[in-house]
């Protein structure tokens, strides 16, 4: 499946979960979406190569720069994928599945210095701090950014 590339709007819509996988690496989706709607001007109040992009980076052995190169150079999705798995650091399928699944359960409780920051974020959206992931705290909050802005 040949899955396009659009250049999605974030003044607009959210990106993709950080869930949704490409090539079997989480981020992967929403850093796309974010990088091309940084090339586009329709950011919003969104952040290409953030943080969390970099937890993507920093596991494949890539700089935001690298990863902006070939999303302008990509068609679809998986044309991302396949150049995530040809660049970078090489990493088997088994250890980009056990990466993608602590980055899904992961959760900044464990950090003293994120942990109160992550509280007071999780309280705001009815989220449990002790059972929530980090990804649950953030597709509760595109979803309310995108309320907020269709009212």
């Amino acid at each position: 499946m040949n899955t396009p590339i659009i250049a999605r709007d974030l003044t607009k819509k959210a990106p993709h979960s950080p869930r949704e996988r490409i090539a079997g690496f989480a981020i992967a989706s929403r850093a796309v979406d974010k990088c091309r709607a940084s090339l586009a001007g329709t950011l919003g109040e969104y952040y290409y190569d953030s943080s969390l992009d970099n937890l993507l980076f920093s596991f494949k052995g890539i700089t935001g720069e690298q990863f902006k190169a070939a999303v302008q150079a990509s068609k679809n999705y998986e044309d991302v994928g396949t150049w995530l798995q040809a660049n970078g650091t090489k990493k088997t399928p088994a250890e980009i599945k056990t990466w993608s699944d602590e980055m899904e359960a992961g959760s900044p409780m464990k950090n003293p210095e994120k942990r109160a920051h992550f509280i007071e974020n999780c309280h705001k959206f009815g989220l449990n701090p002790e059972t929530n992931t980090t990804f649950d705290w953030l597709e509760a909050d595109d979803r309310a950014s995108f309320r907020r802005k269709s009212v």
